[in-house]
């Protein structure tokens, strides 16, 4: 697997982080994507780490979302706060692993992260609708360990 500076280039960076701002345009959900070269404890367990490093669980309505990705050990998982999994049921992780793994399968770690961060725009999009004067409470910078 590449090295992880080499995962994803400036360019595509730059568009996962428009996917992530067009995303929280419809939503007061927050999300993050959060690259690491290994895990080296198991990915999920990593990812909840993560997720309380990047403080995503100090959200006004608990509803961060954090995708993770580990390079070498081709793993990623989808993390989301209380607030989300109090209301939306486990499909939605489905269909949002779903269109990240298939991407991913290819080698397209670009579309992946875009088409997953779309979905899960989406959805919380219905949960979680944008109001007059919902602030951006997390950067949307990819973050990386």
């Amino acid at each position: 697997m590449p090295y992880i500076e080499d995962f994803l280039s400036a360019r595509e960076e730059e568009e996962i982080i428009e996917a992530i701002r067009l995303a929280e345009g419809e939503t007061s959900g927050e999300i993050r994507v959060h690259i690491e070269q290994k895990c080296d404890i198991d990915v999920y367990e990593r990812a909840l780490e993560v997720f309380h490093l990047l403080k995503m669980d100090n959200t006004i309505q608990q509803n961060g979302v954090l995708i993770y990705v580990a390079v070498d050990n081709k793993a990623f998982v989808i993390f989301g706060d209380q607030g989300i999994n109090n209301i939306v049921g486990a499909d939605f992780w489905n269909t949002t692993r779903d269109q990240i793994a298939m991407q991913f399968k290819s080698g397209n770690f670009k579309q992946g992260l875009i088409d997953g961060i779309s979905e899960a725009g989406k959805v919380l999009s219905v949960h979680f609708p944008w109001e007059h004067g919902d602030s951006n409470e997390l950067d949307n910078a990819i973050s990386k360990g």
